[in-house]
């Protein structure tokens, strides 16, 4: 992505044709230039200066905030709208989906799609804060490629950023290890080589894409995957539908909704993308918004469709003695056509979130270590591929307790609580200098009210019924 060498972020006055969100910037620091030899810093500039933002009514616009330029060529590169809905659709089309039908068959398709909707808009939500709150501070430090270490800083100080860095590794540590455990699973069962081959084939070439591809070949990396999750998707549906039983379908049991929600939330994880998605973008907000919207989006169709068909083509589930079942499974078994492609689309839907995951984790590292942007990245791949390697390896059934304790003490914490706090720090702190970049989110306080406390309202009734079965085994 624009992270990546050989990028830089040139910070330009911006296009006068363009009828975007951002208003013409008046101030003398903005001269007319599509290229310069140096980034030009916005920290320099006086707020009376800074009125790029101002609510002045003007019919010229900025569309973005700073330039993509190839550090060789020296040419514009923007990223493109289709390559960030790729890689949000991607991010999310993980490991989530194939647990969803495990910790909905008790609720019952029905049920669960209501649950599915709501918290599809809920991340949305959270998505678009977390981008408007990363637009603001790329425009007070001036610079690209900010993470939520320095959102965090700037909006909630040192308490902010302990949260975010320990929610942040331990969510993408805890999914880093599930995917490659799950991946290497795969292979292994498809050509019989040994677990810890497959687990570092699977590590070293998804991340040696991540480390050695250009915002291009990523991008294209991306669209074959997701091209790939639409066929083999689409084939597991035409071959799995033909035993559905559509009464099935209309089973709605409320009291077993609330067991599924962090699961189905863990499913629509994509916002540790979204700094790169606003970098690659330019700042522009309405591409920004377009490329979380749709690219989100797709994999919630997804989502239904493949709840609908495992539920619905395996009516009489439910919880063992022994732990739940899952329905995947008993599907497999069942039928020998589905198993070969459910392994494929496992795989690639593992594959397209491992990318966006070593992307966002890399960039957060790196972020958090003050290396330069597009330099010294051997450290920052390094902590993010190895350890995840090793720890799947010393528990290979470790894919289910990743997902249970990511979805229901990160997820919920980082990407539900952390988003609506900064973005409330930012918007109503008497302390804070507002930009007016135009907010993404309407609803004001009470919206934030309502984000933050639905995922409180989540984490402790879990933590309290994790408290209640420890007691219970003692």
């Amino acid at each position: 992505m624009a992270m990546i060498s050989p990028h830089s972020f040139v910070l330009l006055p911006l296009s006068a044709q363009t009828t975007r969100h951002y208003k013409k910037c008046r101030s003398a620091v903005m001269k007319t230039s599509r290229l310069a030899p140096q980034p030009l810093s916005l920290s320099r500039v006086s707020s009376k200066a800074f009125r790029c933002f101002s609510q002045r009514q003007s019919t010229e616009q900025l569309e973005r905030l700073f330039s993509n330029v190839n550090q060789v060529t020296m040419k514009h590169e923007p990223g493109s709208v289709t390559s960030g809905i790729f890689l949000v659709a991607g991010t999310t089309v993980g490991a989530g989906i194939l647990a969803i039908p495990a910790v909905t068959q008790d609720a019952g398709f029905l049920a669960s799609a209501v649950t599915c909707t709501l918290c599809w808009m809920y991340m949305v939500v959270t998505g678009l804060l977390i981008a408007e709150v990363n637009v603001n501070t790329m425009c007070e430090l001036g610079s690209g490629g900010v993470s939520l270490v320095s959102m965090a800083m700037r909006t909630l100080g040192k308490f902010g950023v302990q949260v975010a860095c320990w929610s942040y590794l331990f969510i993408h540590y805890a999914l880093l290890v599930a995917y490659v455990a799950r991946s290497s699973e795969i292979l292994t069962n498809s050509f019989g080589i040994p677990l810890w081959e497959s687990a570092a084939l699977f590590s070293f070439i998804f991340g040696g894409i991540c480390y050695f591809g250009s915002q291009r070949i990523i991008g294209a990396v991306n669209g074959f995957l997701i091209f790939g999750i639409l066929v083999s998707f689409t084939s597991l549906v035409v071959v799995a539908s033909g035993n559905l039983e559509w009464s099935s379908l209309l089973q709605a049991h409320i009291e077993a909704i609330p067991k599924s929600v962090p699961i189905i939330a863990l499913s629509f994880v994509y916002q540790n993308v979204v700094p790169v998605i606003c970098t690659d973008l330019e700042g522009d907000l309405s591409k920004i918004r377009t490329a979380v919207v749709y690219g989100t989006a797709i994999p919630f169709i997804l989502f239904l469709i493949w709840d609908a068909v495992i539920l619905g083509t395996i009516p009489t589930l439910g919880a063992s003695n022994a732990g739940i079942v899952d329905p995947i499974q008993q599907l497999r078994s069942s039928n020998g056509i589905v198993g070969p492609i459910v392994e494929v689309f496992s795989f690639l839907a593992i594959g397209t979130s491992y990318i966006g995951f070593v992307l966002g984790l890399s960039d957060f590292i790196s972020d958090l270590l003050k290396l330069p942007t597009g330099k010294n990245k051997n450290l920052p791949y390094l902590l993010t591929l190895l350890p995840p390697l090793m720890l799947s390896l010393l528990d290979p059934e470790i894919f289910f307790k990743a997902l249970d304790f990511a979805g229901t003490y990160g997820v919920l914490v980082l990407f539900g609580v952390l988003p609506a706090a900064m973005s409330w720090s930012e918007r109503y702190s008497t302390g804070s200098q507002r930009l007016n970049v135009p907010t993404l989110v309407p609803g004001g306080k009470l919206t934030l009210t309502f984000i933050m406390g639905a995922a409180l309202l989540v984490i402790f009734s879990e933590l309290l019924k994790d408290i209640s079965h420890l007691q219970g085994q003692v």
